[in-house]
């Protein structure tokens, strides 16, 4: 892993830390960079921190929400994708990224997203996460639409994947 890479996760782990936020999970792995998995009884919390108090209640679908943290690497993709069982709210905390949304397989134009601005995905929307010249890190809230049957990291149907996944 890259120095670079290694000091942006450490500074997102220390300001979730200060914040009071509980890591439930950490991935470093991915090829596009990873993610920080929240404690979903801090949702709220995590709302009011990173999307300027949105009521959770007014997000909620199954009831059931799940807070992350998305780091993109420069120059790198995360898959075309879609799931399931969930409907996305992504806000930009630090750098420029890039995102590309559509109803259909069909990928349209790159729209550019800065910090403060976000954007709301609804279930089946086809949707990938780009980073641009610079790291990317977005707060993220996943919506679980299936009560019974949360998402989870198998939700992801996957039309294109740079990486071959």
């Amino acid at each position: 892993m890259s120095d670079q890479k290694k000091e942006i996760f450490e500074g997102v782990a220390q300001r979730l830390k200060i914040e009071g936020f509980n890591v439930v999970n950490r991935d470093e792995t991915r090829p596009w960079g990873g993610f920080f998995v929240i404690d979903e009884e801090q949702a709220q919390q995590f709302a009011n921190v990173y999307f300027e108090g949105l009521n959770v209640d007014d997000l909620k679908i199954s009831g059931k929400l799940s807070p992350k943290i998305l780091i993109v690497a420069p120059n790198t993709r995360l898959s075309w994708q879609y799931h399931h069982r969930r409907a996305e709210i992504w806000r930009v905390v630090n750098g420029t990224v890039g995102v590309i949304t559509s109803d259909t397989d069909e990928q349209g134009e790159v729209k550019q997203l800065t910090p403060g601005q976000s954007i709301k995905l609804k279930q089946g929307e086809r949707h990938r996460l780009i980073g641009l010249e610079d790291w990317g890190i977005v707060s993220e809230i996943w919506q679980h639409t299936d009560p019974a049957k949360p998402s989870d990291e198998s939700d992801i149907v996957r039309v294109q994947d740079d990486f071959g996944r």
